[in-house]
């Protein structure tokens, strides 16, 4: 990126960071879809589905770039034909000029995600995951070394990606020592004698890395620490929660009742023929409230014993809720599976805003649309 223009790789590799592809389900499909990654980027449209009728005004808006939730192509495809449904908008977007970007299960688990933003618009705070992702798996390596060469293994070790550790690099600690080896016949010593115990000047370097990098550390102790056999140990690092997760768990800042959350619920989120219905006490005091973008009828058990009061989320059916109702499990509001999600695209906004907003000519929308497929209502006889 030069100081007056921002490329398509440029915004999308901003995207990553925040809704990085690690966290997507294993099923899912992320990432960019279409586009040359060396264009230029100057106006970006957001929205939760990539309809004819969203292609049709990011085009005429002109945008470079369409960022939305949901994979346009989810399942298995082997066309995007012209002469097919989602093809036919594969095809205009390129002749437009028009990338197109998804964020979906990642932006789900993201910190903040798809389930902030939703909570955020309904005034909960203090929020956690209701299935928290555990951390990466990491190893520590703690590597005895002669102090002559702590220096080029240290280096070695983060050249292979050891040693990062959140926004820090070249993360290392070293304690000096004093380590001894005899060694016997067959081996070949860089230091020391045959069947004499020698006593070497040694330092401990212990360094973090992936535990995916364990080939390319190993790769790095062969070719640069001067032992014949090289003194080592790998240990491989408890993962514990994270901030990352599907749904959240948060508080209101004033206890209120059923019958009144699920007015705010209604005010807060953009109106849709589907609406907005509650189930549980009317007068049931909510203070803790759980929350999932989308569809979320799997938490149901989750969040009662997360405490919950009551769970706002999407597409819940008649007998999953009859008989969490019936086990004493919190109260439910179920709202629009669009709706839900809707909130994520202000925040998708403001996160390449944040980077690009300065850069001439920079301008960001997000779709006046709404793409939920419900179009009638409760009919009047």
């Amino acid at each position: 990126m030069t100081e007056n223009t921002v490329t398509l790789a440029d915004a999308t590799a901003a995207l990553d960071v925040a809704y990085p592809p690690r966290l997507a389900e294993s099923w899912d499909s992320v990432g960019l879809v279409s586009g040359d990654p060396a264009d230029t980027v100057a106006a970006v449209m957001y929205a939760v589905d990539a309809t004819a009728d969203v292609v049709d005004e990011a085009l005429e808006w002109g945008a470079d770039l369409l960022v939305v939730h949901h994979p346009l192509l989810l399942r298995g495809v082997d066309t995007v034909a012209a002469n097919t449904p989602k093809g036919a908008l594969i095809h205009r977007l390129v002749k437009g000029g028009c990338a197109l970007f998804t964020a979906h299960t990642n932006a789900d688990s993201a910190n903040p995600g798809v389930s902030d933003a939703l909570a955020a618009l309904l005034g909960v705070s203090d929020t956690r995951p209701i299935e928290p992702i555990d951390s990466p798996r990491v190893d520590k390596w703690v590597v005895l070394v002669p102090a002559t060469h702590t220096a080029s293994v240290r280096e070695a070790l983060f050249v292979a990606g050891a040693g990062a550790i959140g926004n820090y690099r070249e993360c290392s600690w070293t304690v000096s020592g004093q380590g001894q080896f005899r060694p016997v016949s067959g081996a070949e010593p860089a230091l020391g004698e045959i069947d004499r115990l020698e006593q070497v000047a040694e330092d401990r370097i212990e360094v973090v890395a992936p535990s995916s990098l364990r080939p390319q550390i190993l790769g790095a102790l062969d070719r640069i620490h001067p032992y014949e056999e090289p003194a080592f140990d790998v240990f491989e690092e408890a993962r514990l929660p994270t901030s990352t997760g599907l749904g959240r768990v948060g508080s209101l800042a004033e206890p209120t009742t059923l019958r009144s959350f699920a007015a705010r619920v209604q005010r807060a989120l953009p109106e849709t023929v589907w609406g907005v219905r509650a189930a549980g006490d009317p007068d049931r005091i909510v203070s803790t409230v759980a929350v999932c973008g989308g569809a979320g009828d799997s938490f149901l058990g989750a969040v009662e014993g997360l405490g919950a009061d009551v769970f706002v989320t999407s597409d819940l059916r008649h007998h999953p809720v009859d008989e969490h109702l019936r086990a004493g499990g919190p109260a439910v509001i179920d709202v629009a599976h669009w709706a839900s999600e809707w909130p994520w695209c202000e925040q998708a906004r403001g996160i390449l805003d944040s980077r690009f907003a300065h850069t001439p000519g920079w301008k960001s929308r997000v779709s006046a649309l709404r793409t939920d497929p419900w179009t009638v209502g409760s009919l009047e006889s």
